[in-house]
């Protein structure tokens, strides 16, 4: 592979001897990762049930090279199930490096198409926020179908500039991760398209636009609030020297030290700009010291003027639906007492029929860009209630009432997620009727009608398996 000369002099002077080391990892294939959704299942157990041969990511506790030139695992019922996604071994690593806790209220800035964000939602298990953001629409609507996947439930999908995102949420968040827009020199391997684009759109370019990510990202982190910074790219200028803007600018800002492991480098020093001695704290992820692509990480916590300062209030909350149980559509109750699960009634927002869960606590998000405000649990249509494909994906098989679980080898579980109608009468007496979860080895798929032992596919169609 022809690298740009003007890339290869700057990465001589970045490694010195270890340039040659650098240059040789080219002549290797790339690496494949899954990382398992621990919101769904544990490491423990999707172990125990994988299909193909896996061996661990050393660094990332849920995390599994695979041979992707062997092994097709978005092409496995387990994948439509969401419980994994597929993801570069290094990109695991800011998402995995960010601590996350159920209850955080947590900001995915560049969020598509959902690499990190499907595993800062799955941390959270419920309870808290994520907001997960993309300035591309239809990028965004990619993040939307891989967060439903997961079954995140707890979440907003938003299409906005940081900057107007900053003007909603003033010092909201608890936690923050920016996978920067970059110049990609870390993904040359693993994409040599981003070679050319390189030649297009250098690091002066993206180093203009990670600066202004990261203002107004840093006043939308609540003191006391942890921020993580990456790049898939080695550019000290969108590194060290974004990180050393952000602390010239915002002063409050420490970096801190990224839990280690044996095969990452210190940040350079050499090239901040301020407080050069903290810069040993970040980490640059190199190819040929890892089994993964180049990366760039800094972690930044943002002091607080007193001890347990609490969070900001908001001046104005998005306004409680104030329903009761009873007030709900009659419809919707009686689908609801077939769902095992306790509900805050005051959370649930209908709008043109639909019927969403909120998460707690947000703010009013009038004038916002969103692809998805909260759950969507189904939809409100003429003598009936339709639960969402997004609900089923959230629920467990434990949590509702009438279950069709197919064993993984049974040809039916392809055949439903091509959009067929079924035959279960082996699973279903003819006598009954009405919405069924149909799961494969206890995870859920989506939703079927059943009626006399035939199941009318309620698979959403644009997730639906392609045949090759």
């Amino acid at each position: 592979m022809e690298l740009p000369k003007a890339f290869e002099e700057k990465m001589k002077a970045l490694l010195g001897d270890e340039f040659d080391s650098y240059t040789a990892c080219y002549k290797e294939p790339r690496y494949y990762g899954l990382r398992v959704n621990t919101a769904k299942i544990s490491v423990e157990e999707f172990v125990r049930i994988c299909p193909f041969a896996i061996t661990p990511v050393p660094w990332i506790e849920n995390g599994f090279y695979y041979d992707g030139e062997q092994e097709s695992p978005a092409r496995h019922p387990y994948y439509f199930a969401g419980l994994y996604y597929l993801q570069e071994p290094s990109a695991m690593t800011p998402a995995n490096r960010l601590e996350i806790h159920p209850g955080d209220r947590v900001l995915d800035v560049c969020a598509a198409p959902g690499g990190k964000a499907t595993e800062l939602g799955a941390k959270l298990h419920g309870e808290g926020v994520l907001i997960a953001n993309d300035i591309s629409s239809s990028r965004a609507k990619g993040l939307l179908k891989n967060l439903e996947l997961f079954g995140i439930g707890n979440m907003l999908v938003l299409s906005e500039e940081p900057g107007k995102l900053s003007e909603y949420f003033p010092e909201y968040f608890d936690k923050i991760l920016i996978d920067a827009p970059c110049s990609g020199e870390g993904m040359f391997r693993k994409d040599k398209k981003m070679v050319k684009a390189w030649e297009e759109h250098g690091p002066e370019f993206f180093s203009r636009l990670q600066r202004s990510i990261l203002t107004q990202a840093a006043a939308m982190l609540r003191p006391g609030g942890m921020l993580l910074y990456s790049t898939c790219t080695f550019d000290p200028l969108e590194n060290e020297g974004s990180i050393s803007w952000l602390l010239e600018q915002c002063p409050e800002f420490d970096l801190v030290d990224i839990r280690p492991y044996e095969g990452f480098r210190e940040g350079v020093p050499e090239y901040a700009s301020v407080r050069k001695e903290e810069f040993s704290k970040t980490v640059r992820i190199f190819p040929h010291h890892m089994k993964g692509e180049g990366h760039y990480l800094a972690l930044l916590l943002k002091k607080e003027d007193k001890e347990n300062l609490p969070r900001k209030e908001l001046k104005q909350e998005r306004t409680k639906s104030g329903c009761s149980y009873e007030k709900l559509p009659e419809d919707l109750r009686a689908f609801l007492k077939k769902v095992h699960r306790s509900f805050d009634v005051s959370r649930f927002d209908i709008r043109k029929d639909r019927v969403y869960y909120m998460p707690d606590g947000l703010p009013n998000l009038s004038g916002v860009r969103f692809l998805r405000s909260g759950l969507l649990i189904g939809e409100l249509k003429k003598g009936r209630f339709e639960p969402s494909q997004a609900f089923a994906m959230n629920l467990k098989k434990g949590e509702y009432e009438h279950i069709l679980d197919f064993p993984v080898s049974d040809e039916r579980v392809i055949r439903y997620l091509k959009g067929e109608t079924l035959l279960v009468d082996d699973l279903a007496g003819s006598k009954e009727k009405g919405w069924y979860l149909v799961c494969v080895d206890g995870y859920p798929l989506g939703f079927g009608k059943l009626s006399q032992g035939t199941l009318k596919n309620k698979y959403l169609p644009g997730w639906r398996w392609q045949s090759v």
